[in-house]
C-alpha cells in the first residue's frame, strides 16, 4: 500500500513537473528533431537523389518514425523541398552577414568569391543537391514558397559592391549583380562538382590541399580582373 501511494505521489509530482516545463521542452525538441531530420535527410538526398532517398533510412538514423516525418514536413516531397530550402538558405545567411563596407570595392569582390569558394568546397552536399534538381530542371525548387527571396542577399551583396566599384571607377558598367554571380558560382561548383571527371581526365584533383591556395586566389583574380577590364576605354 506504501508503495503504491509513493509510486501515485511520484506520478503526481512528475505529472506536474511534465506540464510545467512542456511547452518549452517541446518547443526545444521539436526544433532538434526537425534540424536532425534536416541533417540526415539532406545527407540521403545528396546521395541518392529524390527518387532514390528512402524516408524509411531517415527515420532509422534519426531514431524517429515516418508519421513523425511526415507530421514535420508532409511527404517525402516537402522533406526534399525543405532540405533545398535549407541548403540554399546557408550560404545565402552568409552572402548576407559578410561585412565588406570597410573595404575596397576590389578587394570586397575577392572577399564575396572567396567565402563562395570556402563555402562550397565545404558542403559538398549542397553541390550535389543543385546538380541533382538541375537534373529534374528545378521542379521541386520552383514550388518553394522561400524561392524567391532565395537571390536577395546574393544579389544585394554584389549590387552593392558593384555600385561602390563603379562610383569609384574601377569597374565596368555593362555587367550586373547576377552576372558576377554566376562566375563565381561557376568555377566554385565546378571545381567540387567536377572533381572526379575532372582526376579522371586531366589526372589533377581540383580539391588538392596544395592548390587550394592557388585555386582560392584564381577565383578571386578572375572576377576582380574580369571586372576592372577595359575600363575607361571607348
Amino acid at each position: 500500500m506504501d508503495e503504491g501511494a509513493g509510486t501515485t505521489g511520484a506520478t503526481d509530482t512528475a505529472s506536474a513537473a511534465e506540464t510545467a516545463e512542456s511547452p518549452a521542452e517541446r518547443s526545444r525538441d521539436a526544433v532538434r528533431t526537425r534540424a536532425d531530420l534536416l541533417a540526415v535527410a539532406t545527407t540521403e538526398f545528396a546521395d541518392h537523389g529524390f527518387s532514390g532517398a528512402r524516408v524509411d533510412e531517415i527515420a532509422a538514423r534519426t531514431r524517429t518514425t515516418k508519421r513523425m516525418i511526415y507530421y514535420y514536413f508532409g511527404s517525402k516531397r516537402g522533406l526534399y523541398l525543405a532540405v533545398l530550402e535549407h541548403a540554399y538558405a546557408g550560404i545565402r545567411a552568409l552572402e548576407a552577414e559578410l561585412e565588406v563596407d570597410h573595404l575596397d570595392p576590389a578587394r570586397a569582390m575577392r572577399a564575396l568569391a572567396e567565402l563562395t569558394f570556402d563555402h562550397h568546397e565545404s558542403h559538398p552536399d549542397f553541390i550535389r543537391l543543385v546538380t541533382i534538381e538541375n537534373i529534374h530542371r528545378a521542379e521541386h525548387l520552383r514550388q518553394s514558397e522561400v524561392l524567391p527571396g532565395l537571390a536577395a542577399p546574393a544579389v544585394d551583396v554584389l549590387g552593392g559592391i558593384l555600385e561602390r566599384g563603379r562610383a569609384a571607377g574601377l569597374f565596368r558598367a555593362d555587367v550586373d549583380a547576377v552576372d558576377v554571380h554566376m562566375v563565381i558560382s561557376a568555377f566554385c561548383i565546378f571545381r567540387t562538382a567536377n572533381r572526379h571527371t575532372f582526376q579522371a581526365v586531366f589526372d589533377r584533383d581540383l580539391l588538392d590541399p596544395d592548390r587550394r591556395a592557388h585555386y582560392r586566389r584564381m577565383v578571386g583574380d578572375l572576377v576582380v580582373e574580369y571586372l576592372t577590364a577595359h575600363v575607361g576605354r571607348v
